[in-house]
């Protein structure tokens, strides 16, 4: 069952009362869905980017990417849908708080799974 684009906005409005205020701290461009999907080349079929933490001369926001839920989860149920915008959120959350600590633990574990996934092994193990 795809969502539309404005279920999907709305699933993360509710998600965000969820989370402590002081999380969204200095997260100047706030949360962004865009209608993009943003396929890996280099990881192989089905490899695609869900969500990006940036930081640039906009400030700091977070990016959610509709049209790779929508590749990936086209026959899956709402609350499918639902647990894995609530896992890219706090995913996404997470790199802010690390960047605000001047921490990048969780970048450099992203980094190697990818390099994983495009040298063709299977996903790295929590």
């Amino acid at each position: 069952m795809v969502l539309s684009i404005d279920e999907v906005n709305d699933i993360l409005d509710r998600m965000y009362s969820e989370f402590p205020e002081e999380l969204f701290g200095d997260l100047n461009g706030g949360i962004l869905l865009l209608e993009d999907a943003l396929p890996d080349p280099d990881a192989g079929e089905d490899v695609y980017i869900m969500g990006e933490y940036c930081v640039d001369e906009l400030g700091r926001y977070i990016n959610i990417y509709y049209g790779s839920f929508a590749a990936l989860l086209f026959d899956e149920p709402a609350r499918v849908w639902e647990d894995e915008l609530r896992t890219t959120l706090r995913h996404e959350l997470t790199h802010h708080v690390e960047g605000l600590a001047g921490e990048r633990s969780l970048e450099y574990k992203d980094s190697a799974q990818l390099d994983a996934l495009r040298r063709g092994e299977d996903w790295p193990e929590e």
